[in-house]
């Protein structure tokens, strides 16, 4: 996965910043991840859903809105409609970059937008959101106790997770002009609704309320024991799984392939924070497994040990590379199985033998079940030995370590 640092020019000619999340192999569909009220594109939501959905095969821009983060512009005069204009002016610049947008996903403040903007944008196939209110209006009880002074005065500073922010009058009108259930009633596209029952930022009432508006097909999965920020280990993993496995039943018949940087035989192996100090999670082609260590090392025992991968790889080469061979010559192998054990020994020409001194050795066994003769066995087991995989590891392989930077 490649990520880019990106900037468009929204309707009144700002520059917006954005990051682009390229997977490695051809991206079968391009979204866009819209942040919720005061955050960035650099939100631990933003950010890991975005790059996750990129590591299944999904490109997505994540996007400063106006004002906030590197975007220019005046978040105390822009309000919740320069938002939607936003996403639709990310939407137009995807489009012309070869990419156009079929899935919109939004959190909270910024779910809401995507719902008004995924009208405006018409090569949208579908629409995701998490934790987003039924009404912009919401976010208002966040500074609930600032409004008297920003309706006298024009505008005022309130304080929002910690952090300052200057809100006017303008901005108060905006949210309360907006109507987020009469754009659902009207979106003519699937939905789903992701929402936390004891969300404390935005009730469950409003992810009812956004269900009933919606028109069919609809879905809505709870996200259990969730916040509102998606803060918890798993959360944001259980979300990407959600939304790429329910959104690939309506983008990946309409997507356009568009070729990356293309690395085919790319593994991607990394750590999930979530089950135990060891768990990673390995991304091959699109599909997700997991590696990790037995509990006997503090691990959580929840995939092979790296060891037991090698060993997978080393099997599976074997048995595939007998298959090609038995079938090339029409022999009746009915099936290969192989069995592999791991084990670390002394080097066998090794005179003064130290704990360093020991060797790796894989010990195969190999079943080949058919109606074959002792001839054609013999040279079954020949041909095992001519696994690439095999080679590799008795040549001894070079590994080449590069250490890479990602943006925030």
């Amino acid at each position: 996965m490649q990520s880019q640092k990106v900037e468009f020019s929204n309707a009144r000619g700002e520059t917006l910043s954005g990051v682009l999340e390229v997977p490695d192999q051809t991206a079968f569909a391009w979204a866009i991840f819209a942040h919720c009220f005061t955050c960035a594109k650099k939100s631990r939501a933003a950010s890991r859903v975005a790059r996750g959905l990129a590591e299944r095969g999904i490109g997505v821009l994540r996007i400063d809105f106006t004002g906030l983060g590197d975007s220019q512009g005046d978040l105390a005069t822009s309000g919740f409609s320069s938002d939607v204009a936003d996403l639709v002016a990310a939407a137009d610049w995807m489009a012309t970059a070869g990419r156009p947008i079929s899935l919109m996903i939004g959190h909270s403040l910024g779910g809401a937008a995507t719902l008004v903007a995924a009208n405006a944008v018409d090569s949208v196939k579908a629409v995701a959101t998490i934790g987003a209110p039924s009404d912009a209006g919401h976010v208002v009880e966040q500074f609930r106790q600032s409004v008297p002074e920003i309706e006298a005065a024009g505008r005022a500073q309130v304080n929002l997770g910690g952090r300052p922010f200057t809100l006017s009058r303008e901005f108060l009108d905006d949210l309360r002009q907006s109507s987020v259930l009469a754009s659902v009633k009207s979106l003519r596209k699937p939905l789903l609704i992701l929402h936390a029952p004891a969300d404390e930022v935005v009730g469950i009432d409003n992810a009812t309320d956004l269900f009933m508006a919606a028109r069919h097909p609809k879905s809505f999965v709870s996200l259990d024991r969730s916040d509102h920020l998606l803060t918890g280990k798993s959360d944001a993993g259980f979300v990407i799984d959600v939304i790429a496995g329910w959104s690939a039943r309506y983008i990946e018949a309409e997507a356009v392939a568009v070729e990356t940087t293309p690395q085919l035989n790319k593994v991607i192996v990394r750590e999930t924070g979530e089950n135990g100090p060891y768990q990673n999670e390995v991304l091959i082609g699109g599909r997700r497994y997991f590696a990790d260590e037995p509990a006997t090392y503090g691990g959580a025992d929840t995939g092979p040990d790296p060891y037991a991968w090698v060993a997978a790889g080393l099997g599976a080469c074997t048995s595939i590379t007998m298959r090609m061979y038995a079938n090339r010559k029409k022999w009746p192998v009915d099936r290969v199985s192989v069995s592999i054990d791991h084990a670390k020994r002394h080097a066998d020409d090794c005179v003064d033998c130290g704990p360093a001194d020991r060797i790796d050795v894989f010990t195969r066994y190999i079943e080949v079940e058919g109606n074959l003769d002792d001839e054609q066995r013999s040279r079954m087991l020949e041909i095992a030995d001519r696994c690439p995989v095999h080679r590799s590891l008795e040549n001894g392989a070079k590994v080449e370590t590069h250490l890479v930077t990602k943006p925030a």
